[in-house]
This record gives C-alpha cells, sequence and structure tokens, in this order.
C-alpha cells in the first residue's frame, strides 16, 4: 500500500510539469490553431539560461524572475517576426516552421552549452519541513508553484480585461477587430505567456532530469498527450489531462508494462485520443454545415 501510495504521489508531482507544458501547448494552439513541435525546445533554451545565470552567482527566485520575463520577450518576439507573416498559411508549411525552430533551439543549445548533462539547482531541496515518505522536497515544490500558476491564469483569464480580450480574440478574431480589440497583440501575449509557462515548467523538470539540450523531448511527448486528452483547445482539460498521464504512466510503468515501456503510455494515449474521440475528454466538437 505504502510502494501504491508512493507512486501516486510521484504520478501527481509529475502530473503538474506535464500540464505546464500542455497548457502553454494549448494556449498557442488557440492563438493560432497550429501545435507548436518546438514548445519543448524553447523551454530547454530558456532553462539554459536560467542556469547561465544561477552559475554567475544570482539568486535563485530572481532568475527565476527574470527567466520569466526573458522567456515571454522572446516568445511574443517569435510571434511577431515569424508566426504572424505565416499567417493564413497551409497546415503543412507551419508545421515545417515549428521544425525548423525546434532544430535551431537545440543547435543554439547545443552549440553555446555543449550536450553535456548539467545539474540544475533546486530552491526547495533545503526546505526540510517538505520532507515526507512519499515525495522529495522538489517534487512538493514544484506542485505547489504548478499550482499557483494555474490558479494565477485562472484569475487572468476570467477577471481581467485583457483575459477576457485574448479569450474572444482566439473565439472569433474577426468580431473581436470589429469592437477595436487589438488581436494581433493578443496573440503576441499569448505566445509570450506561453513561452514564460514552458520556461516554468523547463526549470521544474530540469532538477529530476538534470540539464542537456535534449531534455524536453520525452517531457513534450508527455506534454502533447496531456493537452490531447484534455482538449487541445481547453486549458483546463489539458491541467487534468497531465494528471492523468503522469499517474497512468508511472502506474503502468511499476506495475504492468515495465519501466522501459514507460513512453509507450503516452504514444497510446495520444494515438487512441485522435482515433476514438479526437476532441479530448474536455474539448468542444465542432460540427461543420456542408
Amino acid at each position: 500500500m505504502q510502494e501504491l501510495l508512493h507512486q501516486l504521489a510521484t504520478g501527481v508531482s509529475s502530473g503538474g510539469i506535464y500540464a505546464s507544458l500542455a497548457l502553454a501547448l494549448v494556449m498557442i494552439y488557440r492563438s493560432t490553431g497550429h501545435v507548436n513541435f518546438a514548445q519543448g525546445e524553447m523551454a530547454m533554451l530558456s532553462t539554459f539560461l536560467a542556469w547561465t545565470m544561477l552559475d554567475a552567482g544570482a539568486p535563485y527566485w530572481a532568475v527565476f524572475a527574470v527567466t520569466i520575463g526573458m522567456s515571454f520577450l522572446a516568445g511574443a518576439l517569435i510571434e511577431r517576426l515569424l508566426i504572424r507573416p505565416m499567417g493564413g498559411k497551409q497546415e503543412m508549411l507551419m508545421v515545417t516552421v515549428f521544425l525548423g525552430l525546434f532544430m535551431i533551439c537545440n543547435s543554439i543549445a547545443g552549440w553555446v552549452w555543449g550536450y553535456d548533462t548539467r545539474p540544475f539547482e533546486s530552491p526547495f531541496d533545503s526546505l526540510a519541513f517538505l520532507q515526507n515518505p512519499y515525495e522529495g522536497p522538489h517534487d512538493l515544490g514544484a506542485m505547489a508553484v504548478t499550482m499557483i500558476l494555474m490558479a494565477a491564469l485562472f484569475l487572468f483569464f476570467q477577471f481581467t480585461r485583457t483575459g477576457l480580450a485574448m479569450r474572444a480574440s482566439t473565439e472569433n478574431p474577426t468580431s473581436s477587430r470589429l469592437v477595436g480589440i487589438a488581436v494581433g497583440r493578443m496573440f503576441g501575449l499569448g505566445w509570450g505567456m506561453a513561452a514564460s509557462v514552458g520556461a516554468i515548467a523547463g526549470m521544474m523538470v530540469a532538477p529530476t532530469v538534470f540539464l542537456e539540450p535534449n531534455m524536453m523531448a520525452t517531457i513534450l511527448v508527455y506534454g502533447f498527450a496531456a493537452a490531447l486528452l484534455g482538449g487541445i483547445d481547453n486549458p483546463w482539460g489539458a491541467v487534468i489531462g497531465g494528471y492523468i498521464v503522469a499517474i497512468l504512466e508511472n502506474l503502468l510503468g511499476v506495475y504492468v508494462i515495465g519501466n522501459e515501456m514507460r513512453m509507450t503510455v503516452a504514444l497510446v494515449l495520444i494515438i487512441g485520443t485522435l482515433v476514438i474521440k479526437p476532441e479530448g475528454l474536455f474539448g468542444r466538437r465542432n460540427v461543420v454545415r456542408v
């Protein structure tokens, strides 16, 4: 029983990280209608920037805040210079753009920092009151950061004028323009926020998997599975999907298929969702009259 509780607790802590990346994927999908396959690599690059500042002796939470801000600016800049000029292009062309961005981020990280693994500081390991039999201090701290992030995003989208404008822009860009909303600016804001959320996910996962240019490849698959399972157009569904994927991955990996086959869980969920319920558990089914 204690082992089962431990696996459930591990799944919950991992689920927060998957949920963060899934939420970033959903935010960009709702802004552009496309899946950003480079989301994980953008998060990895932000984490390397954070590691550089930490290695220079900067305090963790100052680095945390600066990294979020720099990631926001980078995401907004990518949307303005790369994505917006491609608006209305064919799906396959946009996929090629995202894959190109994936390779660029990965190559820059390898060129600047190399491909050796590096330890990444966790601000929670020194907090003795977080010690418990089921999870480490970093797992609990990362979970708390994720919960605070989700609550902040919920309040932003539900109760602020900018959040409501962003929701309106993604739901109906044409009508939003007619009532005076700067839709392009809202899309840039969405990309910036998605990049910041991805950076938080990167900084939370790096102490667990170690820092190297390919560290987010597996996490991106789990995040993509979470976003699809919960609903690629539903932020809160993606959060729930993140926890479902993580718990299933841990339980099936330990008790059924073995740890070496854990990735299969995410891949089966991706394929099964696309075949059986493409809109996900909480997404909207779009019906088009012809």
